[in-house]
């Protein structure tokens, strides 16, 4: 299985830490949450006491009763590993697919309290929908978080040992021309990734075989895996909803979420209900309007305003029935000049530049007129400076809503990512609006598509 190192390197940080708590694990289902604990644990040659709650539901009586000592017994016998060290750094209690016990839940907090020495790691899929379901809530203060999402572009390059464009994208500085032949190729890559996804065992597929017909069997998996949850938690009405939703968001993903689009004889409060769910399960994200006025920006949000995407731009592509396509029209621009995808590609990167054990969110902006709307796809906080981000599918496209924003608030930077080569460049412009007309003068931060995870590194640069 292709590793995600850097979540690695953040389970490493937690189980070096002196006072840990238990870690919990979040994310969709498929992104990799088990295999990459079990990474962790062989590559450190730690004894792994593995228990999947699915295949032991009948654990729910010892978690009920909230004795970790039987717990930790009942663990021995069934994972096969010895005794559980409960004082020492050698081994660790992974218990996955928590969701099916939700007393096992609840009952972290005494794995804490009781053994406080011992790692203890928890994942789960749709974690969410079963805490809906219960009475349980996560024991606030007594646990830790790691937030996994899929695959980045960078972590493809890897998994294709691509190294030496992985180099070059990672220590590129804008003191030198960046060269022509590695920009094609990363263009190449890059429209790769957009039907394949950041799901690892769709990119393990597409690296073994270079068939996009295998990953798409990979994906078609994926997404019945996903409607064959649904059904596990939500019936009748209810798993209808999850339904229209999941198939809603991939054709609308970067359009403002409009209940009455998804379907017009459902109640608005029972629709966000089931989006809340997906989201809280990071099946879907959402992208908040922010007034931006100031630092955070969090501290502007409208719960009310905000554009949906999906998990993954593979899944997407699949779920809208994008089918395999010979490589020379995946070549063509018609196909990549396509805004959504584009979109959702950065927004899918953006989440990732957030600390790994922090829910992470991504905010737009929106002007609504009588005649005519301004919006910036993505609004970062970047330093102490609220960024305005503008996402082009092409070589070339108008910047009209970003210079409104940048004569409304007063900045002087910007970032946009397109097709063209990375540069720094030094705009000017007359802008009018109600009768007023003023002069605009900004840097902006040209990156393509493919060095979006490397917008934290080379911001700094445009100083």
């Amino acid at each position: 299985m292709v590793l995600k190192r850097f979540t690695e390197n953040d389970i490493e940080v937690w189980f070096k830490r002196k006072h840990r708590k238990p870690l919990v694990v979040r994310g969709a289902r498929q992104v990799g949450k088990s295999t990459i604990i079990r990474n962790f644990a062989s590559n450190r040659k730690l004894t792994l006491h593995e228990i999947n709650l699915e295949r032991h539901p009948g654990l729910a009586k010892s978690f009920n009763a909230l004795d970790i000592r039987e717990v930790l017994k009942e663990f021995e016998y069934i994972s096969g590993k010895g005794k559980i060290n409960t004082d020492a750094n050698d081994n660790i209690l992974f218990i996955d697919e928590i969701q099916a016990v939700p007393s096992a839940i609840k009952a972290l907090r005494y794995f804490f309290e009781d053994y406080p020495l011992l790692p203890v790691i928890a994942a789960g899929s749709l974690l969410e929908f079963s805490l809906s379901d219960h009475s349980y809530s996560m024991p606030v203060g007594r646990i830790e978080y790691l937030y996994m999402g899929p695959m980045t572009f960078e972590e493809f390059l890897a998994a294709k040992n691509e190294h030496s464009l992985l180099e070059l994208i990672r220590s590129y500085d804008f003191s030198y021309k960046f060269p022509d032949s590695a920009h094609q190729k990363l263009l190449k890559f890059q429209r790769e990734y957009l039907l394949v996804g950041g799901m690892p065992e769709a990119i393990q597929a597409y690296v073994e075989t270079d068939d996009f017909s295998e990953v798409m069997n990979v994906h078609s998996s994926i997404i019945e895996t996903y409607r064959d949850d649904f059904a596990k938690y939500a019936r009748g009405a209810d798993l209808l909803r999850l339904h229209r939703i999941f198939d809603y968001v991939p054709a609308s993903a970067g359009e403002k979420a409009k209940y009455n689009n998804i379907d017009p004889s459902e109640k608005a409060r029972d629709l966000r209900k089931a989006m809340d769910l997906l989201e809280k399960a990071n099946v879907i994200s959402y992208v908040y309007h922010s007034g931006t006025s100031g630092l955070p920006l969090k501290a502007g949000k409208d719960d009310k305003v905000f554009k949906v995407y999906f998990l993954d731009i593979g899944l997407m592509n699949r779920i809208c029935k994008v089918r395999n396509i010979p490589f020379e029209q995946l070549e063509k621009e018609e196909f990549i000049n396509a805004g959504k995808m584009a979109e959702q590609f950065i927004q899918q990167h953006l989440l990732r530049m957030e600390r790994a054990n922090e829910k992470p969110e991504v905010f737009y902006w929106l002007r609504e007129g009588r005649t005519s709307n301004a919006e910036i796809d993505f609004v970062v906080q970047l330093g102490a400076e609220n960024v305005p981000i503008e996402v082009k599918a092409g070589k070339s496209g108008t910047l009209k809503s970003l210079h409104r924003f940048i004569w409304e608030k007063g900045l002087k930077k910007a970032i946009r990512f397109d097709l063209n080569p990375p540069s720094v460049m030094k705009v000017s412009h007359k802008v009018a609006y109600d009768r007023e007309s003023s002069d605009i003068d900004f840097d902006l931060l040209s990156l393509p598509l493919y060095m979006v995870e490397q917008v934290s590194r080379l911001f700094p640069a445009m100083q």
